[in-house]
């Protein structure tokens, strides 16, 4: 059997094995779904009407804010799914399973691919549900089917482009507790974006922070192709800041993977 088709399978293989773990830890999907569905709600509900008036627009208030409030939400769901991975990833290399995979006739690589894919469909099932949380809150896209799309595509490669560095993350901890603890800057930098207030609202230094890194430009993306908003350069950049950070995670967590397994 060539080498792409028995890759493929097991790929397959692990992907089932990471499914099933989360099906039967329910709880860790349910903190991933309800961290950004908390945070939706506290915004929109507690500061809405305030930050929703200073945005201005047709309706202003908690509606208006629930416009802007969501394409952050939905870039935390990426980042917190994303984040549960590290954690999986550790406990794979701290538990010995690893060695026991060495014995097998199994590529490397799938070890890791099951772990990334298993976080793709978990976090697809994340967004749908923050989703419709953010509809019967107030939010309002008017996105056709291409916009709806773009934006899909936008958001399943930001969430690649984070699970392989919180895959690289978890690699390089060299414990559970300490791959928790690593991705918690990725949970940090929405909150240091454009997602809950325009960037030319922020003081000198932290508004040119705030327009330089990555999410901001991803958020503003999304906002564009979801509510109909100029996007500029902004795809542009997302996608390359995506690209680049899923390549570099990608190399670096194959590199950690190949060291340690075979220790």
């Amino acid at each position: 059997m060539t080498a792409m088709p028995t890759a493929v399978r097991d790929s397959a293989t692990m992907l089932r094995r990471s499914l099933r773990h989360i099906v039967r830890y329910p709880s860790m999907t349910l903190i991933l779904v309800g961290m950004p569905i908390v945070f939706l709600l506290l915004f929109v509900y507690v500061f809405g009407g305030t930050l929703g008036a200073g945005l201005g627009g047709s309706s202003g208030g908690r509606a208006e804010y629930a416009n802007y409030l969501t394409p952050g939400i939905l870039l935390i769901t990426a980042v917190g799914a994303a984040q549960g991975t590290a954690i999986s990833v550790a406990m794979d290399m701290t538990s010995g399973i690893i060695a026991r995979f060495r014995t097998m006739a199994i590529t490397r690589a799938a070890v890791l691919t099951g772990h990334v894919l298993g976080t793709m469909i978990q976090t697809l099932f994340s967004l749908v549900v923050v989703i419709g949380v953010a509809l019967a809150v107030g939010f309002r896209p008017n996105a056709g089917l291409i916009e709806w799309i773009g934006a899909i595509a936008l958001l399943a490669l930001t969430t690649l482009a984070l699970t392989w560095l919180s895959v690289a993350l978890g690699l390089v901890s060299k414990s559970v507790e300490t791959a928790s603890n690593s991705p918690m800057i990725l949970v940090l930098l929405p909150f240091l974006s454009s997602g809950f207030v325009p960037t030319d609202s922020l003081p000198l230094g932290l508004r040119w922070f705030a327009d330089y890194q990555p999410f901001t430009p991803i958020i503003e993306t999304l906002r564009g192709l979801l509510l109909g908003g100029p996007i500029g350069n902004s795809a542009i950049i997302a996608v390359g800041w995506c690209i680049g950070i899923a390549a570099l995670a990608y190399l670096w967590a194959k590199r950690l993977f190949n060291r340690r397994a075979s220790h």
